[in-house]
């Protein structure tokens, strides 16, 4: 295994992954929705809330702070706050567009348990 490899799987570990399926949906939306590609990102978090104790939050923002964690995938810059990035270290996100419907999902190694939506979580 190559140091960059090596490099690439620890980043992981450190970030959220946004899978190539999420982030053609994310460009999808960007066109239909008409936002400039060059100043928006994808905002992840968490929040207090939902039937399992945290709920997470994605979002398409132009706003950034300077205290936000950035990743860029697949063409698509990420954002997440510190406080966030705790619970969604690793956290994988994708988007499913299956028979019982479609949308984003959050793979998350971090989670002890989840409700049956997949919308939250418990740590």
């Amino acid at each position: 295994m190559s140091t960059t490899s090596t490099t690439e799987n620890q980043t992981e570990n450190l970030s959220v992954i946004l899978t190539e399926t999420a982030a053609r949906e994310i460009r999808t939306i960007i066109e239909r929705e008409e936002l400039d590609a060059s100043k928006v990102c994808l905002r992840v978090g968490v929040k207090g809330g939902g039937c399992s104790g945290f709920s997470y939050l994605l979002d398409l923002t132009e706003t950034q702070k300077e205290t936000d964690e950035v990743f860029e995938q697949h063409g698509i810059r990420i954002v997440c706050d510190p406080k966030s990035l705790l619970y969604l270290a690793g956290v994988t996100v994708d988007f499913r567009d299956e028979l019982m419907g479609r949308g984003f999902v959050f793979n998350n190694p971090n989670a002890t348990s989840t409700c049956g939506c997949g919308s939250s979580f418990r740590a």
